[in-house]
């Protein structure tokens, strides 16, 4: 049985389709793939002014260690190295958090900003009236 011309061709625009379908979905999901890569190695360390408390804190504030120098328990009341952790904990937070913003705020849509998504206020509604991009629109 032979294969016409036709056949061939319709085959050939099929797979042309397929590969650009693909390349359109590797070049949209690329930078997600990247930004997720980032995300799960991000940290920050924060040490406090007397080197007496360390803290980590990963990408979604969750503690990742706390370390503390042995002189610690001679030089502080229990309600003191509370706050110093605590402390810690907050400032290595809120330099994770800008950490955070430099990655995810480039893939952000145009017209919804940051603190629409990720901020205080803020609001599933403000995600969905967002313009997003067509697919291959956003380079």
């Amino acid at each position: 049985m032979a294969v016409s011309d036709k056949g061939l061709g319709v085959h050939d625009e099929v797979h042309a389709a397929l590969e650009k379908a693909a390349a359109d979905f590797e070049r949209t999901t690329g930078p997600l793939r990247e930004v997720y890569a980032r995300l799960k190695e991000l940290t920050h360390t924060s040490r406090s002014s007397n080197g007496m408390v360390t803290v980590t804190v990963g990408a979604h504030g969750q503690v990742v260690s706390i370390s503390l120098d042995p002189r610690v328990y001679r030089k502080l009341s229990p309600s003191e190295l509370a706050d110093a952790i605590t402390g810690q904990i907050a400032v290595a937070s809120r330099q994770v958090s800008a950490h955070l913003r430099e990655v995810v705020e480039p893939l952000m849509p145009d017209g919804l900003r940051y603190e629409e998504i990720f901020g205080a206020g803020a609001s599933l509604e403000a995600f969905f009236s967002a313009p997003f991009p067509a697919p291959g629109e956003r380079a």
